[in-house]
């Protein structure tokens, strides 16, 4: 746990008690603060109490009392509309943070000897394989990384800090709305395409929620921008032209300038003279598709900034063996491959598993976020079946009427089952997709459960066929 410094002594209102508001509240404690805890759930509230917390409902509250006011990213701090607690925090003109920026104030009051360094990662997709690829890298050179933030462990339920150690960090956008302060000595925007417009007021506002990142940053940092969409190019130009700090623009279909690119499978490192390739992404079994030579091209680019050789970046991206829930495969059953990628909760993340492989039978649905899955019709050719759950499954049935064979099959174990038993009968070489292109909340509580109840679903199809699952290496 890293102690949070800053509020000896002091009273902080801490609302929303999930995993980010538990953990920082415990930080909080540990650094000596006395944090007041508050959940609308019964439950949450409970667990508080019976870890020795304070429990005082806040809308009785004397904010007044407040050094701050800890909220948990899930709660709305602008759109739709402001929460009630951020009504009540500004009224009585208490500073709303978030754990990041808690994270950044204890590195800043740390000694300079103990201050660690810090990569952080952002985008709308892509973000958690790159958080593990980066994490993953450093550890095999022989560094202390710390991975965690969005994925995983929350950033303060990590080890605590000193000399040495590098803390990589998934930050999501409401991550980024809470803070004011945090500067990463690396900072990555991967890509930006719409989604959690509600939460933001629109496109401009996620825009800017995302480019927070790099707010903080000077001399000395550096920003890894991905130049593959139209608003992070603005970005990377208008970073570029700042030159506040080194602007590292990264590529997976454009040579990017003094950046890192990667065409063809092949990465290029042009970040001097000339550019030089320096690996065979082909070769890296589990960073398959376009997606995910941008994320290796951003990978490189930070752990190279970070002061690693290119033989030690190279020699972890080709080692990775990915991320679960992304395009990991669980499992084959004679001729059928399943790959999990539950955590394809939009239509742009499902994209990059669809697109990476020339015939799938897709298992798709849940709660489905704005578009459904129209943006994704070129691709339908690939389909050789859909197997649709959930919410979305009626709508997303009708999208593909005329264009994609499909089967309504309600939940996942009977998709499973379904798209495994057409695969089989192909006689192909197959694969089995679960890629949904939605959120899991109206059957799982997140996608990592949806991920392992394929998983499981996988395993007992194997069993009732009594034939061999074989994992993947």
């Amino acid at each position: 746990m890293i102690p949070v410094r800053g509020f000896e002594g002091r009273r902080v209102a801490v609302f929303g008690l999930g995993r980010t508001g538990l953990t920082a509240a415990r930080a909080l404690k540990a650094g000596g603060a006395v944090p007041v805890l508050w959940d609308e759930q019964p439950k949450a509230r409970e667990q508080a109490a019976a870890e020795g917390f304070a429990v005082e409902d806040l809308a009785a509250a004397d904010w007044s009392s407040f050094a701050a006011f800890l909220l948990s990213p899930g709660v709305p701090l602008t759109h739709p509309r402001p929460h009630w607690t951020v009504e009540k925090a500004r009224a009585a003109g208490v500073e709303i943070v978030g754990d990041m920026e808690l994270f950044a104030r204890t590195v800043a009051l740390a000694p300079q000897g103990r201050r660690p360094k810090a990569v952080a990662i952002t985008g709308t997709n892509g973000k958690s394989t790159t958080t593990a690829l980066i994490g993953w890298v450093l550890k095999q050179a022989g560094k202390d990384a710390q991975v965690g933030g969005n994925i995983g462990v929350g950033v303060l339920g990590l080890d605590d800090m000193h000399a040495g150690a590098v803390y990589v960090l998934e930050v999501s956008s409401y991550q980024l709305d809470l803070t004011s302060t945090f500067r990463p000595d690396a900072a990555v925007l991967l890509n930006v395409s719409p989604d959690h417009l509600d939460r933001h007021g629109g496109m401009d506002g996620y825009v800017a929620a995302k480019r927070r990142i790099f707010a903080n940053q000077a001399p000395g940092d550096t920003a890894v921008v991905g130049i593959d969409d139209d608003w992070c190019r603005a970005v990377c130009t208008e970073l570029t032209a700042s030159s506040r700090m080194t602007v590292r623009p990264i590529s997976s279909a454009r040579a990017a300038g003094r950046g890192v690119h990667a065409l063809d499978g092949v990465l290029y490192d042009a970040t001097g003279e000339r550019a030089v390739a320096v690996a065979d992404l082909t070769a890296a079994r589990s960073l398959p598709g376009r997606h995910n030579a941008q994320n290796a091209a951003a990978a490189y680019a930070a752990v190279r900034a970070l002061g690693l050789s290119v033989e030690d970046a190279v020699a972890g991206l080709m080692s990775f063996p990915g991320l679960a829930h992304r395009m990991e495969e669980v499992g084959r059953i004679g001729r059928v491959r399943f790959i999990n990628d539950s955590k394809a909760t939009n239509a742009d993340a499902a994209r990059q598993a669809l697109s990476s492989y020339p015939r799938v039978w897709w298992i798709a649905g849940g709660l489905a976020k704005a578009g459904g899955i129209e943006p994704l019709a070129d691709l339908f050719p690939r389909v050789a079946g859909a197997y649709l759950i959930g919410e979305a499954a009626q709508d997303f049935a009708r999208a593909l009427d005329g264009r994609a064979p499909w089967r309504v099959c309600g939940d996942l174990e009977r998709a499973t089952a379904a798209a495994f038993e057409d695969a089989a009968r192909s006689g192909e070489e197959a694969v089995v997709l679960l890629s949904p292109a939605c959120a899991s909340f109206d059957q799982f509580p997140d996608f990592e459960a949806r991920g392992e109840a394929f998983r499981a679903a996988v395993g007992a199809l194997a069993a009732a066929a009594h034939l061999p699952q074989e994992a993947s290496a």
